[in-house]
C-alpha cells in the first residue's frame, strides 16, 4: 500500500479502531501502541481487501490481537485503575459538556466494567453498529456465541447499572 492510501484509511478508521481497543486495553498508551502496530501491519500486508469495511474489520481484529499480546506480556501484569482511565479520557469527544450527560458517562463506565468477552461485543454491536454476523467474523467466533455474549453482557450491564456500581 502506498502512503496516500494508508493516510486515507487512517483518516477513516483510526478513531473507531482506537476506541474499541481503548475499551479492551483500558489504557490509552497500550491502545495507542496496539493501533499503531495494527497500522504498521496493514502497511506490510499483502492482503487483498474487498472494500473499505473489510479493511476496518481487519484493523479491528489485528488491534485486538495486539492488545491481547500486551496483556500476556511479562511486564504488563499491572492493572490500570478506572480512575486513571477516566482522567485520561476527560477530553474524550463522546463526553463533551454539550453532548454528554451524567447518565451517558455512567453507562460508559459500566460498559468498561464488563469482562473483556462481553465488553468487546457490546461495543462493536452498539457503538460501531456491526451486525452479529460481522462481529462473529471479526472475533472469529460463531454468531450464536456473539448473541450469547450480547445477552450476558446486557444482563451484567443491567446489574451494574441497577446497583449503581459505576458511581
Amino acid at each position: 500500500m502506498d502512503k496516500a492510501s494508508i493516510t486515507t484509511i487512517a483518516d477513516r478508521h483510526l478513531d473507531a479502531v482506537y476506541h474499541i481497543v481503548l475499551a479492551y486495553c483500558k489504557n490509552a498508551e497500550d491502545a495507542s501502541d496496539a493501533v499503531q502496530n495494527a497500522f504498521l501491519k496493514l502497511m506490510a500486508t499483502n492482503t487483498a481487501f474487498k472494500d473499505d469495511d473489510h479493511i476496518r474489520k481487519w484493523l479491528i481484529r489485528v488491534a485486538i490481537n495486539e492488545c491481547r499480546n500486551f496483556w500476556h506480556s511479562f511486564w504488563r501484569r499491572n492493572i490500570v485503575s478506572l480512575d486513571e482511565l477516566y482522567e485520561e479520557n476527560e477530553n474524550h469527544p463522546a463526553f463533551s459538556a454539550e453532548e454528554s450527560s451524567a447518565d451517558a458517562r455512567g453507562v460508559y463506565e459500566a460498559v468498561l466494567k464488563l469482562p473483556d468477552r462481553y465488553r468487546t461485543v457490546v461495543q462493536l454491536y452498539y457503538c460501531e453498529n456491526y451486525s452479529v454476523d460481522e462481529i462473529a467474523e471479526i472475533l472469529r467466533i460463531s454468531p450464536t456465541n456473539v448473541q450469547t455474549r450480547l445477552y450476558r453482557g446486557r444482563k451484567k450491564l443491567k446489574d451494574i447499572l441497577e446497583k449503581g456500581a459505576f458511581l
